[in-house]
């Protein structure tokens, strides 16, 4: 079994403390005429949006076996999960898909139609996934993961995914799969686990 890194994953917070025009410290408060808190810069007047992030991936398939990475990094090192990763500026949902998918997989993938869109108001994420057909069997992980595995449906290590959003994926992908019609899915968890 690989070793865990030795460094620890602290995500980067959110929230800024200084304004990135100028550099002063920012105010948390609503703004006239908007109905939310911002963080707001007094000295220059430039008012810090915070949006959600997207992960995007795919479901790549290769002769009906399911294409899973197992993590290399935190969080939820060591367990399975679909190609996937935040989109990248200057990039569509789509690029980012393919994209995080062969950086994680080394997989070459046709990109098919979109097929999960799930809302983690929670933790300020919507993850997104495409259908996709792999091209051929050759996997070739990146850093990201420690290996990448082409799985059976009565393969798939349901007890050791690494996120809510890739198991509901699965099991709305192998449910479609019998009735042979795959239809997009939208909807929220609660939870990012």
């Amino acid at each position: 079994m690989t070793a865990k890194p030795s460094i620890e994953y602290f995500p980067v917070p959110r929230r800024s403390l200084f304004c990135t025009q100028c550099g002063t410290p920012l105010n948390r408060r609503v703004p006239e005429g908007d109905n939310r808190e911002r963080d707001i810069c007094d000295h220059c007047g430039a008012i810090h949006y915070q949006n959600p992030r997207l992960v995007v991936g795919t479901v790549p398939v290769w002769e009906n076996r399911v294409l899973l990475c197992r993590r290399a990094i935190e969080p939820r090192y060591n367990t399975w999960t679909l190609p996937a990763g935040f989109m990248e500026l200057g990039e569509s949902t789509a690029q980012g898909a393919a994209r995080e998918t062969l950086e994680e997989s080394g997989a070459r993938i046709q990109l098919g139609e979109l097929y999960t869109l799930i809302d983690l108001p929670q933790i300020d994420q919507v993850h997104v996934f495409y259908l996709a057909q792999a091209l051929g069997p050759v996997l070739d992980p990146g850093p990201e993961s420690l290996e990448a595995r082409w799985y059976e449906e009565s393969e798939i290590p349901w007890d050791d995914l690494a996120f809510r959003t890739v198991t509901t994926t699965l099991r709305h992908y192998f449910d479609d799969r019998k009735q042979g019609v795959f239809v997009p899915h939208h909807y929220t968890l609660e939870s990012h686990r």
